[in-house]
């Protein structure tokens, strides 16, 4: 019943944030920007997904390597799964499958793993909220959906944040962060006070094998490329939507982004994914586009051509995502119900709930 409520109330946040990015679509001209679209850019755009994804493996590499160094085949291989079952599972069961699947390969425990999965998290909410303070400083209007993506950006640093004051602070003082956990907790839900305390002691312990000065530093290097990349082929990508290739008298609305504002509206699209919806992130991905984009562009603009490229673009996205986990899956001789089976258990285990 539980699971059953959680999905219905994930689709219908799905279903509300696609009417409200497509409620003012001019369908006739998206229709002819979709048409008139160079997808010669997919290239370049595809090249940079690759790009993104080493970046993210590595990077994780460089957390793991203070408990084990792991060869790049079988990091690679535990975050390409993990990526695609992250995006297609629902209930975010995909937030175990790389903690899963890295522990099968590596003597490292779920629960470390889980940790730098968690740490990846937090750095990376609190590097976009930081980027997107200073670019929203060089956006002279301060328009409704500025304001809204402002306030975003706070969310974003007070959630995480807080979080890392919480860890940093059981860094310094486990055993006294776990009795606080445990009187907190208890207060509200007895039967759970023991789980979650076990699950922060567990997770503070794991921080203590945190990798030397140099694979921080590492890490640090390929967070700056992943984001990097990830803003370049935004903006390479817009190029497809120019109109140049538009037959005379087509409706076709131009649009451009320089890389600063595909740098934008990368930070808004990151503030609006983390919102839960359906498997697939559809809906919020063309919502939290379109809030960014219209940072820059007219409307008509961005009901036509601006969510014709936020619709390529998450099928572009979630294709290289899914296909990299299927052919690295098809490699190890594994099995996509199997490993979805056994992280359905993993979230229904005790301390995975608390």
């Amino acid at each position: 019943m539980k699971r059953a409520v959680k999905l219905s109330a994930s689709i219908l946040v799905t279903l509300l944030f696609l009417w409200w990015a497509f409620r003012d679509t001019d369908w006739g001209t998206q229709l002819a920007s979709m048409k008139s679209a160079n997808y010669l850019w997919l290239v370049p755009y595809f090249l940079c997904l690759v790009a993104i994804h080493v970046f993210r493996t590595l990077r994780w590499g460089s957390l793991l390597s203070g408990m084990e160094k792991i060869p790049f085949r079988k990091l690679n291989e535990a975050s390409g799964i993990g990526f695609m079952m992250l995006l297609v599972l629902p209930f975010r069961l995909g937030e175990f499958a790389r903690p899963f699947l890295i522990a099968q390969r590596s003597s490292i425990r779920r629960s470390a793993a889980m940790t730098s999965v968690v740490l990846e998290r937090i750095v990376d909410g609190l590097f976009v909220a930081a980027s997107m303070r200073v670019l929203l400083f060089f956006v002279p209007n301060e328009t409704p959906e500025v304001r809204y993506v402002k306030l975003g950006s706070w969310l974003m640093f007070a959630v995480f944040g807080g979080g890392l004051l919480f860890l940093l602070f059981g860094l310094w003082q486990q055993e006294r962060t776990v009795r606080l956990v445990r009187s907190t907790v208890g207060r509200f839900a007895p039967g759970l006070a023991d789980k979650v305390a076990d699950v922060v002691d567990t997770f503070v312990g794991a921080m203590r094998q945190l990798p030397d000065a140099k694979q921080v530093v590492l890490f640090f290097l390929f967070t700056v490329g992943y984001w990097g990349v990830n803003g370049l082929g935004m903006m390479l990508l817009a190029n497809a939507f120019d109109c140049t290739g538009a037959a005379a008298g087509s409706a076709c609305q131009p649009m451009e982004l320089s890389l600063f504002q595909a740098y934008v509206v990368l930070c808004v699209l990151v503030v609006g994914v983390m919102i839960p919806a359906a498997p697939g992130m559809v809906g919020t991905f063309q919502a939290a586009c379109k809030v960014g984009l219209s940072l820059f562009l007219p409307a008509g603009v961005v009901n036509a051509g601006g969510l014709a490229y936020a619709n390529v673009m998450w099928l572009a996205q979630t294709a290289q995502t899914v296909g990299f986990g299927l052919i690295l899956m098809s490699m190890g001789h594994m099995s996509f119900k199997d490993i979805a089976g056994k992280l359905e258990k993993e979230g229904e285990a005790p301390a995975s709930t608390a």
